[in-house]
């Protein structure tokens, strides 16, 4: 007869996966900003089509997963509320990144993702120490200072108005998804129900395009190759692990984490945007990751002689 696993082994291996899940979850979201601001800096594709073709690749890539188990009838999984705070986040995130630089974007979304789950968190019953308090602001001074201009080059306001409304809604969709029981069905039919969203979207635009001479809507093999990269991989994919972990971490702790995602972006954006490597993005990176691990401190256990 086996001998069961210690619970430690198993709150072990269970903290592990949780681990695994939310680093793989990060570095799709900082993909995600990479390959958007790709495409959309260089004019390969115009936003709207860039969402559209992201929400139909991350459907495609979805039901196909599900497929077994549901057939074409992704539907019956997730829900209208969650695909609306999905839709909600890709289509500004895509007008907001056509003239944002990569790391002020990232700021913009997680310091909104992080102030709308705060919100909802706090309103929900949780409750957060001194020293959680004080990590989320060090991480957040961290952030400013990552992307605060220098000179007069400040960044668009109604890109930092577009990309805010995106974290709002990305926000939403991280706490609904907390419930989910499973992650992956549950992502393919939020995706199933924002992809027409998406298409309704591209449809406005074109008609728009016809009428306003200034507006357009254009394609490229690359742009396409990109959205379709993001809405499956990193989106899709993406997406549905970071529901997977969502149901193992706390909304606050949630909320923490995602700090390190404009980080991880502007990385990604020195290696392939060919940014540079400056002193302020040393800087802020050490202070960020300061503050999320003051973020995720958890009390200590109090020693026999302490509970006597």
């Amino acid at each position: 007869m086996p001998r069961p696993n210690p619970p430690d082994t198993d709150a072990w291996r269970t903290g592990s996966v949780t681990v695994g899940l939310t680093l793989l979850a990060l570095i799709a979201f900082a993909a995600n900003s990479v390959l958007c601001r790709l495409a959309l800096g260089r004019e390969l594709i115009d936003p709207i089509s860039f969402s559209a073709i992201r929400l139909g690749g991350g459907y495609l890539v979805l039901a196909l997963l599900v497929a077994r188990r549901f057939g074409l009838s992704t539907w019956r999984c997730g829900n209208w509320s969650s695909a609306t705070a999905l839709a909600a986040y890709a289509i500004p995130f895509s007008l907001a990144y056509v003239t944002l630089p990569t790391g002020i974007g990232a700021l913009v979304l997680f310091a909104a993702v992080q102030i709308s789950m705060l919100v909802l968190a706090l309103r929900a019953g949780e409750r957060l120490r001194a020293v959680q308090w004080a990590g989320f602001v060090v991480a957040s001074g961290g952030l400013v200072y990552l992307s605060w201009p220098a000179g007069p080059a400040a960044p668009e306001p109604l890109g930092l108005l577009l990309m805010f409304g995106a974290g709002v809604g990305w926000g939403f969709y991280s706490v609904l998804g907390r419930g989910s029981q499973d992650p992956l069905a549950d992502t393919a039919g939020n995706f199933a129900r924002a992809f027409p969203v998406g298409l309704a979207a591209w449809l406005v635009a074109w008609l728009v395009a016809g009428l306003v001479a200034r507006s357009s809507v254009t394609t490229s093999p690359t742009g396409i190759a990109l959205a379709l990269l993001s809405g499956t991989l990193t989106s899709g994919v993406g997406y549905a692990i970071w529901y997977s972990a969502l149901r193992r971490l706390a909304t606050t702790t949630a909320a923490a984490v995602q700090l390190s995602v404009p980080v991880l972006a502007a990385i990604g954006g020195v290696l392939l945007l060919s940014e540079a490597i400056t002193l302020r993005l040393v800087l802020s990176t050490m202070v960020i990751l300061g503050g999320i691990a003051l973020s995720l401190r958890r009390p200590g256990r109090a020693s026999p002689e302490t509970r006597r």
